[in-house]
């Protein structure tokens, strides 16, 4: 078996501008942050980004590295409108394809089965054929005659997702509430890296755990990072919930300052050390 170990900025260094990178995660839960930072500590840009938005769209946006954005939203769930998207989208620096959620999820599914697209009933009736003209319809070949929207295979050159636990070889495990579509985003992907809070043995895995927290197969992984709080500012349950301090700190400090402060070191331990000095200012406060 192969060992997949690697750094963050290892994995992000097998990225390139230009691609098509998929986010996993759901708005400001169980995102891949520490990837997400070594995204902005490299020169990786002109991006397409596939995501259930959250502060990855966010940072990513406000430093000017996504082309096109594919998303149903971007959310940080407590502040209900992520606002450095909003400032992109307001300042026309992004191109965006907005997809009704159900369909965001069977776009994936057709990239995950190598189908060209998938006939859905989302979206019928809505606005999202108006904002998206380049989005076709089907009519059933059955005797219903049904008309259906056709939603394009979401294919990725590249996915970043984040796991509670994971072995070498690239096998991951959740154990909060939700999968989210991670493995659809891994199997959606021509490489997937998969940051994890804690790495453990194979058998760990399966110890104590249901058969069906082992959400990601080694055979979708290109490589697996231990990133202790690698999820954060978002929540990664139950490891950690949403530092909501931070989140509204982020949210409301101008991007230049923040990123000064918080994203200008070397590596993913001087964004941690930033932010245990933020906090002990705080306390003294």
């Amino acid at each position: 078996m192969t060992d997949k170990t690697m750094t963050p900025d290892e994995a992000v260094s097998r990225l390139s501008s230009g691609m098509t990178v998929g986010i996993g995660g759901w708005g400001s839960r169980r995102k891949p942050m520490a990837l997400v930072r070594a995204l902005l500590r490299s020169t990786i840009t002109d991006l397409t980004v596939v995501s259930y938005g959250g502060p990855d769209v966010g940072l990513l946006a406000a430093a000017g590295r996504i082309r096109r954005l594919v998303a149903p939203f971007a959310t940080l769930d407590s502040i209900p409108l992520e606002p450095h998207f909003r400032a992109a989208r307001e300042g026309g620096t992004l191109r965006m394809t907005e997809l009704d959620e159900a369909m965001f999820m069977w776009g994936l599914h057709a990239a995950v089965n190598r189908l060209p697209f998938l006939p859905v009933r989302a979206g019928l009736g809505s606005d999202v054929l108006r904002v998206n003209p380049e989005l076709r319809t089907v009519t059933s070949p059955y005797e219903d005659g049904e008309e259906l929207v056709a939603v394009p295979a979401l294919r990725l050159d590249a996915a970043l997702v984040h796991m509670n636990r994971a072995d070498r070889i690239g096998n991951g495990q959740y154990l909060g509430p939700d999968p989210y579509f991670d493995d659809l985003f891994c199997e959606a992907a021509d490489e997937a890296y998969v940051s994890c809070e804690r790495l453990v043995d194979t058998a760990e895995l399966t110890k104590d755990a249901a058969p069906q927290t082992l959400l990601i197969g080694r055979h979708s992984v290109t490589g697996v990072v231990e990133t202790p709080h690698g999820a954060h500012f978002t929540s990664c349950a139950p490891d950690y919930g949403r530092d909501e301090a931070f989140q509204k700190l982020y949210a409301s400090t101008p991007w230049h300052d923040f990123a000064e402060r918080f994203l200008s070191g070397p590596d993913e331990q001087s964004y941690h050390s930033a932010v245990r000095a933020w906090r002990e200012e705080e306390q003294r406060r």
